[in-house]
């Protein structure tokens, strides 16, 4: 009863909670129409406000278009100046040349403005227009860095739709600069608000149809891009197909969004929506150029693992900074008009964010360990393919397991330390999975058996990835080192999973080298001199052989005679080869015996049946 009690409350509380955003919207909407019929009077104030600063829209108006045409002229200039820096650098040092392009261009917009406007707001406007114009350049050179270092190079043909969808991108995000530039210079005159709302949703819904314009027409260059180069993956491929649809929405949503938050009284910042709005449609692309970078970091060992780590990170972090982002868009509107303080959401978030990153950053470290030690093994059987080695070396075996190992523990503590920074008390969870453990201790002896069994298999290193072995429960290639069983994959296909505690005594064949050994029944008055000379050529010309003289430690041949059985001699001979190598010299070996003995006459004797008649 108390339970039904419990759930009745919450959804009291649920329909609270809307009413009063439904109160809060219906009176916002009402406080909006009757703030836009003042739009009209508040005009005609425009006038006498400028008058008021020491000038005109007129004048002020060239004095804008004159310090964004300035500004523009010095970052182009400056821009070609340096262009010589750029080459041959990395990506810091583009950074770093572009960040000294905006200072000077700021610099000498600031020095610009204080010559040509009146003190007081027209030179603070002013001074905005060339925050504004440095940060219109610098936010489509980045967005155009972007989308052009996704690209795939290895496809020439598709540069020509990229670069149309980049020129439809950067109209786009100059219409989104110049309506902020436009909203911050009607909040820094203190426009009534009527006429201040009717200007900003005159200029976003124009840029809102222009964003999904571009995004409409470049659908199928975005899905190309998104997709990535082949062979691709299911998850990936099917985030392409529905991608531009994505972006589509999220402008619906936003633009929504926006108009709400307006509504309530709580209106976005417009630098916030853009940003969003560009991380969100930029964000699989950016991942892609990162995925780059991060892979080469990895496969260079002259980059250290703690960047190469690092490098692997930024990707997280980027899906970190946009759910941020998209936080504070959506979440912030929506707690204030349920009466949460927004601060302390903020601070858990960070703090839950700060964990996750640190947390991928020990993952990609214990990954990049990993990926190295076996890259280096892999290059050192390339660079020695005659070492006597095993299919895999104990480290190569060890690796992926232990890799697991670290990678869990770290996901486990990361979620326990989460838990611990939103105040819960994890120490009942603890104690629950403690006691679960003592269950499994006391209630499953044969899983503490296997494992227990599979440490001292692989501290004695028993087997090694990709050795053929033979257990009593199963044989074949080891295919899967897990904590508790092995997967063995035999030579028909077929997968054995055997539990360390089944396996027993164990047979390794792909260790060193074997000796294998061969019997040939013959008629007794065979001459065994001419066998021996026989298999001695054979042996010459297997180990003659430069496909199979590699394998071969030890030439085929004759140990005489091994036993007298129904009259008939049994002549055995022998060949120490590498271990897993034997088959095709014995193939080989067997061939050239048969020939041999039909050229020499030599009569092979069928084995007898077990009631003593020779076969037929």
């Amino acid at each position: 009863m108390s339970d039904a009690t419990h759930a009745a409350d919450d959804v009291t509380v649920l329909i609270d909670g809307l009413e009063t955003i439904a109160d809060r919207l219906a009176t916002g909407l009402v406080d909006r129409y009757h703030a836009l019929g003042d739009a009209g009077e508040q005009l005609d104030q425009v006038p006498a406000a400028l008058a008021a600063g020491g000038t005109s829209g007129s004048l002020l108006l060239f004095e804008v278009v004159a310090i964004a045409a300035i500004v523009t002229a010095v970052f182009v200039l400056v821009n070609r100046r340096l262009a010589g820096w750029r080459q041959g650098g990395g990506v810091w040092r583009r950074l770093l040349l572009s960040l000294l392009e905006a200072a000077i261009a700021i610099a000498i917009g600031f020095v610009v403005a204080r010559v040509i406007a009146a003190p007081g707001l027209p030179i603070r406007t002013l001074r905005q227009w060339t925050v504004v114009t440095v940060a219109g350049f610098v936010l489509i050179a980045a967005v155009r860095a972007i989308l052009l270092g996704s690209r795939d190079r290895d496809v020439p043909h598709r540069s020509k739709r990229l670069l149309a969808m980049v020129h439809d991108f950067s109209i786009s995000i100059g219409l989104a600069i110049v309506g902020t530039g436009i909203a911050a210079t009607l909040k820094t005159w203190n426009v009534g608000p009527g006429l201040a709302d009717l200007v900003r949703t005159a200029l976003v819904i124009p840029i809102y149809l222009v964003f999904g314009l571009a995004v409409w027409r470049n659908r199928k260059t975005m899905a190309t891009i998104v997709a990535g180069r082949r062979p691709r993956g299911r998850m990936r491929s099917k985030l392409a197909r529905i991608w531009p649809g994505l972006v589509l929405t999220f402008l619906i949503v936003t633009f929504l969004s926006t108009q709400a938050a307006a509504t309530m009284g709580s209106s976005l910042r417009g630098s916030t929506v853009l940003l969003t709005t560009l991380l969100f449609l930029l964000a699989p692309h950016l991942d892609a150029a990162i995925g780059r970078w991060a892979l080469a970091g990895l496969e260079s060992n002259r980059i250290p693992i703690a960047a190469a780590a690092a490098r692997q990170t930024a990707r997280f972090t980027i899906i970190v900074a946009l759910v941020a982002m998209l936080g504070a868009l959506w979440a912030a509107p929506l707690a204030a008009a349920f009466g949460i303080d927004f601060t302390i959401v903020t601070r858990d978030a960070f703090g839950v964010a700060l964990i996750a990153l640190a947390a991928a950053y020990l993952w990609n470290v214990i990954g990049t360990v990993s990926a190295r030690a076996l890259a280096a093994e892999v290059s050192a059987d390339a660079d020695h393919p005659d070492a006597m080695a095993a299919p895999r070396s104990r480290l190569g075996t060890l690796v992926p397991l232990l890799s697991t190992v670290g990678k869990s523990s770290i996901a486990l503590l990361a979620g326990l330390s989460i838990l611990v920074s939103l105040g819960i008390n994890v120490w009942p969870l603890i104690t629950g999975l403690s006691v679960f453990g003592l269950a499994i201790g006391f209630g499953s002896q044969t899983l503490v058996k296997d494992i227990v069994s599979g440490l001292f298999f692989l501290i004695d290193d028993a087997f090694r990835h990709g050795e053929y072995i033979e257990s009593s429960g199963a044989k074949g290639t080891v295919e899967k080192i897990s904590v508790r069983s092995v997967s063995l994959r035999n030579s028909r296909g077929a997968l054995a999973t055997v539990p360390y505690g089944q396996i027993g005594k164990i047979q390794n064949f792909s260790r060193d080298w074997v000796i294998e050994k061969m019997a040939f029944r013959v008629a007794f008055d065979t001459d065994v001199e001419k066998v021996r000379k026989i298999f001695k050529k054979i042996g010459q010309d297997i180990a003659a052989d430069p496909e199979l003289a590699p394998d071969l430690l030890e030439p085929f041949k004759s140990q005489g005679i091994a036993d007298v059985e129904d009259g008939t001699l049994v002549i055995r001979a022998k060949f120490k080869a590498r271990a897993g190598k034997q088959s095709m010299i014995r193939r080989a070996a067997l061939i050239a015996v048969h020939k041999a003995f039909l050229e020499n006459g030599i009569k092979a004797v069928p084995k007898p049946l077990s009631g003593g008649q020779p076969a037929a």
